[in-house]
This record gives structure tokens, sequence and C-alpha cells, in this order.
């Protein structure tokens, strides 16, 4: 199929959080195995995996691919849901996919009749538990040394600075500390999944000093860049896979981003970032953008509650991440005119930082962070509670319910507080339908072959290729390509 300039494969996986509040239903591990049979076997919405796609992470029947494109599975490190997007050309098409899965597991609670006792959640901290949950983006980028030996140092402060408009936010903080208690090599081997990636282990305790914070992740990245991420949480994870390879492009993994529940903000993170990687392919960035330490920048970033944002660079100076984000803009506009996408995504970001500049708490509209400020502080106020009140984290919790009749995000959206770039329409019909113009389209197209089939079935499917049977092996290399005709 063919590209444009600046064309870019791109797709979002989401770790989703389950809470069971009847204790005499099950756990939380039964109710996402309920919700994924439910999908595959009752709803039959896609085509479940015949074998292990790992034997410890992945084991057969843990999931399969849909019928919209996307991925569906359990993972087994915590047993959690875990939603993979089809690969995307464009920002619409990647928020109705992202929110067609969300939509898909919310049928898949009301099916089976459990919505008063089972919600999922697309939030990034379990606050009392101290653990942290995934929202990981994907992007197709140049396979080569150079970017992750140098021009990754100037991706960094868009990183850390993008959370001014990026981020979720979140009630409280934690500190992390060191764990003194190693495994024994019994409990590795009893529970493999549990310490299989584990690098260094750490022990979380509330930070008391932050009442509201920009980020969910902030306080748990401990490296700029790591391979080991389960105990050693990066900004970057690189992830050097053959089904995203091709044509010297590979993925670039992001593991520093957060479950937005409103589209704009989703929208223009990936959006703006798009462009950013360009920029760094063909090395426009400048290095004075470095920062003498961008993990102490994120943490600083995400708990101003002056709204200043400030930042040293590696030279020593000082500057707002609001600018730092206003020179990125201003190399990226080399790349105006190209498409309608860009212009939106260059014209949207220099508003948003001019609204930042002028008043960040106006802007409840776009940003998912000062939308749940304002939330908490109407309940804080209305109920007399301090900041430490662990009802507040309540409140935090149910903004990310994915159920739209008991999420307290969607109850503000549907005040019409919210800038969307969907409509309901969009996300229903990207529940079945895969976006038009990757390889998604393909490989959906067969999903659907292989669930109208009747008697015995052998299938496999991956990413970049699908065996039909035992003798048809289809292969689909190129993520741009559609391979319709396949399916046909």
């Amino acid at each position: 199929m063919r590209k444009s300039p600046g064309d870019r494969i791109f797709g979002v996986e989401t770790e989703f959080g389950c809470l069971v509040s009847a204790p005499t239903y099950g756990s939380p591990e039964t109710a996402v195995e309920a919700i994924k049979d439910c999908l595959f076997q009752e709803m039959r919405l896609g085509a479940i995996d015949l074998h292990a796609r790992d034997d410890v992470f992945e084991p057969a029947q843990s999931g399969g691919f849909l019928m919209n494109g996307a991925r569906l599975y359990i993972d087994a490190v915590g047993s959690h849901l875990e939603y993979a997007t089809a690969e995307c050309r464009s920002l619409k098409d990647l928020v109705a996919n992202d929110r067609a899965g969300q939509r898909q597991i919310v049928r898949a609670i009301h099916e089976l009749g459990l919505e008063e006792v089972v919600s999922v959640y697309n939030n990034s901290v379990d606050h009392f538990g101290g653990h942290t949950f995934g929202c990981h983006e994907n992007y197709l980028v140049r396979g080569d040394d150079d970017f992750l030996n140098s021009s990754v140092q100037m991706l960094y402060p868009f990183l850390v600075t993008r959370q001014i408009y990026a981020g979720v936010g979140r009630v409280g903080g934690h500190i992390l500390t060191s764990n003194t208690i190693r495994p024994t090599y019994q409990e590795v081997m009893d529970n493999p999944v549990d310490y299989i990636w584990v690098s260094q282990v750490y022990g979380v305790i509330p930070d008391p000093s932050v009442n509201f914070q920009l980020s969910q992740r902030a306080d748990h990245i401990l490296k700029t860049i790591a391979s080991r991420v389960r105990f050693n949480r990066a900004l970057i994870n690189p992830k050097w896979e053959h089904f995203y390879s091709h044509e010297g492009m590979t993925r670039l993994h992001f593991l520093f981003g957060e479950s937005n529940q409103n589209e704009f903000a989703y929208a223009m993170k990936v959006g703006t970032t798009v462009l950013v990687l360009r920029l760094l392919e063909e090395h426009r960035v400048p290095q004075r953008f470095t920062m003498n330490n961008p993990l102490s920048a994120l943490r600083d970033v995400s708990r101003d509650p002056s709204y200043r944002w400030m930042v040293t660079l590696a030279d020593g100076s000082t500057m707002s991440a609001i600018n730092l984000q206003r020179e990125y803009l201003a190399i990226a506009e080399t790349y105006r005119g190209e498409s309608e996408q860009t212009n939106w995504v260059l014209d949207q970001w220099r508003v948003v930082l001019d609204d930042l500049e002028k008043d960040p708490l106006a802007m409840g509209d776009r940003i998912d962070w000062v939308a749940k400020l304002k939330i908490v502080e109407q309940y804080r106020e209305e109920e007399g509670l301090a900041w430490d009140d662990d009802a507040l984290h309540s409140v935090d919790l149910e903004y990310h319910n994915i159920d739209p009749e008991m999420s307290l995000f969607h109850a503000w959206q549907e005040m019409g507080n919210t800038k969307r770039v969907l409509t309901d329409v969009d996300i229903v019909t990207a529940m079945t339908d895969p976006p038009q113009n990757t390889r998604a389209k393909g490989r959906a197209q067969l999903v659907e072959q292989v669930l109208a089939r009747k008697g015995p079935k052998f299938y496999l499917f991956d990413w970049n290729g699908v065996a039909l049977d035992r003798h048809t092996y289809i292969e689909m290399l190129d993520p741009f390509e559609t391979y319709e005709s396949v399916g046909k």
C-alpha cells in the first residue's frame, strides 16, 4: 500500500486491573478467565490460540487475535487482562480500536451477569498494594544502533515533559525502597513467572509529602532504558522482534505511558510522539535538549504543585516543560502540510501548550490529570476529607472504570466536559472492523474465516503471519500492506 511522508505504524498495549467486590464469586483471576472465555467462546469475537506463544507467560488458550485486528489475552505475570491494539496508521483508528477493546470487555462482563461484582480498570497504579500496570506504546522506527545509542538521549526530555498534557493524574505518591529479602532458589523454581525477569526487587511505601501529581507511573520508573523490566522499569524497553521488523524498521516499546481516558489526550500523546520520532530519525533535534538527569526531572515535573514544571538540561540551563515542548514543536513545523493528521497535531500541540501556560486548571476538557483533579477536589470538599483519606484513592480508581455506566470519567464526559476525537458509532464499528490500511485488515479477514469453519480446526495466528492449516502459511511481513486479497 502506498505510504505518505512520515507514515508510521503504531499501537498500544493496555494491562487492565480487575476488582471483585463479592468474595463469594471468586478471585480476580477467576473473573478475567471468565471474561476471556466469554469473548472467544460465547461472543466469538476472535480465534483463541491453540498453541502456546510462551510456555510461561502465554500458554495455549490464554487469548488470541480478534476480528477487529487487535489481540486480547491474559498475561501470566499478574494474571491480568491485556489488550494490544491492531497496527494503526491514523490516530483516529488507534483511539477507536483501543476503546473498542474496552467495550468488548464490558460487554462480556454484562453477558456473564457480573456487572455488580466485577469491575475492570485501565489505570496504571495500585494505591494500596504499590503495584503499577503498563500502558505501553509501540512505534515502528528505524532499527539502527545510532537511534538507541545517541538519538534516544534527545527523546527522554520529550517523554519527561509530555506528561503535562498526557499524564492521567494520581492521588498521592510512592517511595521506592530497597528490598534486601531475596527469593530462595526453591521459591524461584516454584514461581518462575514471579522471578524470571527480576534484576532488581524494590519495596513501595506511601509518600505523605505529595497530595496529587500528574503521572501514575513517574514514581516507579528506575531507568531510562532496560531490557529486563518487571522490577527494573524504564522509560524505554527495546523490542528487536521479527514480527515488527520490516525493511530496516523495528519496534520501539515505551514503558512510560499511562492509560488516558480522554480521547483527545490519547491522540495528542501518540500524535506528538510520532512527529518527535521522525525528528530524531532525521537528526533534527539538537544535542542541547539532553537532560542532566531525566529520571529526577520525570518525578519533579509530575510532583510540582506550582505547575511551573522547570527542568535542568545537561548544560546546566533551566527551562520550563512547556517551553521545551515548544522547542520540539517548532522543529516539527517543518512537516506542516504533509497531511491533515500532521496539521491537526501541530495545531493542537501549539494550542495546548499556550493554554497550559495561561491556566492549566482550565483544561479539564482535554487533559486527564486536570479532569481527575477537579473530580477529586469536588468530592474532597463535599465530604470534608483530608488529602490522605483512603476514599480519595477510590475516587481516583473509579475515574478509570472502563464501564461507561460506572466510570467517573464517562460521567464527566456525559456532562459535555470533554473534547472528543471519536463518536460512539466509531467505537462500536471498531469492535468488529479493523483499520482498513494496515495488515490488520487481512489478518482480521482470516480470523473470520477460521471462526466460520465447521469441524476440527488447526490454525496459528501471529502479527506477521497466519497458518490456516498444516500446509498453508501466509506471510504478512509488511505492516503497511493490507493483505486483504488473502482473506477472500
